[in-house]
């Protein structure tokens, strides 16, 4: 196929261009370069015949228009989006402007380009979005695809709004969708702000490991490889009109996530062991949801897909990535809110 993804420069859409390449697609990355994006992620299939790359903003129906024509894809996968919820507390207005307003406008133009195709059924359209629209969970129980929605963030609320478009786009124009929600991803190219990075990077720096509240919130955690693989399956063989959680069936608090971070780097890297004595509580964020977990029994049964990385194991590649790259961390540290306590203005 030719696919068209947006925000293949960012963390979860260069790992879907890398597998895309490696599995024979032609992949168009649209992406704005915004400042969680970076080139070098997608260094590895850059000098690809089968990759190419455009520079525009899913807010720019013009650039799209021609994007789309010129390319010609056989399917989007929308994964441009705003995403840290820390970022959407203290400023909500540019959350509400890429996911909803982009999203709109990107549905828009799919949809004069698949009308003017002839309306194919082959089209795809995958929009990606999080589990975090769905709310916070108890100590029991697990999201699935009916589960009501209930965000609680600027973040959550603006992918549940983009969520509600891409569907009504389905029932009111017939435009063909696919709908994935995953839980928490984590592994290589992860931006350096959220918890993963954070805790290696100020590990390695010997800073202190900020811990938000009691480290008690639990969060399912999905290798990003995982998920890239997930989401070619449900756009090859998923049910148009029809939503996808995706989970790693690796629930975990936040504190013994950062337990596990610091034991595997001082295997990994004793020179500043122990690392956990920089463990340190700080104040929570407002509003942080306690528990995410996904059932993920409609992509296992429908589709036979299920996370092949386990959280131990995925971990560990993912510290070893990150002592491998430091060039690319380090390029990353003088960007605006890295190292920085964001999500506090509240």
């Amino acid at each position: 196929m030719k696919l068209l993804v947006t925000g293949g420069a960012g963390f979860i859409g260069s790992a879907v261009v890398r597998l895309a390449v490696s599995r024979g697609h032609h992949v168009v990355n649209l992406d704005a370069l915004t400042y969680a994006a970076c080139l070098d992620n997608v260094a590895p299939v850059a000098t690809s015949p089968l990759y190419a790359f455009e520079q525009a903003d899913i807010r720019d129906r013009a650039a799209l228009d021609r994007i789309l024509a010129q390319h010609d894809p056989d399917a989007i996968m929308h994964l441009a989006a705003e995403s840290h919820v820390d970022r959407s507390i203290d400023g909500p207005g540019t959350f509400i402007d890429t996911n909803v307003t982009g999203t709109y406008t990107l549905l828009e133009a799919t949809r004069a380009f698949w009308t003017r195709k002839g309306k194919p059924g082959t089209f795809r359209f995958h929009h990606i979005s999080t589990d975090e629209v769905f709310g916070s969970l108890g100590p029991t129980g697990k999201f699935t695809e009916e589960t009501p929605y209930d965000p609680r963030s600027p973040y959550s609320a603006s992918k549940a709004a983009s969520d509600h478009l891409v569907r009504a786009w389905h029932e009111t124009y017939g435009l063909p969708v696919v709908l994935t929600n995953c839980s928490n991803n984590y592994g290589p190219y992860h931006f350096p702000e959220k918890l993963i990075p954070v805790v290696i990077l100020n590990a390695l720096a010997g800073k202190p490991i900020p811990v938000y509240g009691k480290g008690e919130n639990v969060r399912d955690w999905l290798y990003v490889e995982d998920h890239a693989d997930a989401l070619l399956t449900v756009l090859e063989r998923g049910q148009t009109g029809r939503s996808y959680n995706i989970g790693g069936e690796n629930e975990a608090t936040n504190l013994d996530i950062v337990r596990t971070l610091c034991a595997l780097l001082d295997e990994m890297h004793p020179d500043t062991a122990p690392h956990d004595r920089l463990i340190t509580f700080v104040t929570d964020r407002p509003g942080h949801d306690l528990r995410y977990a996904i059932d993920p029994a409609r992509v296992r049964g429908e589709l036979g897909w299920r996370p092949s990385v386990t959280l131990q194991e995925g971990l560990r590649r993912t510290v070893r990535w990150y002592l491998d790259n430091e060039p690319w961390w380090r390029a990353l540290q003088s960007r605006a809110g890295v190292g920085e306590r964001l999500g506090v203005k509240a």
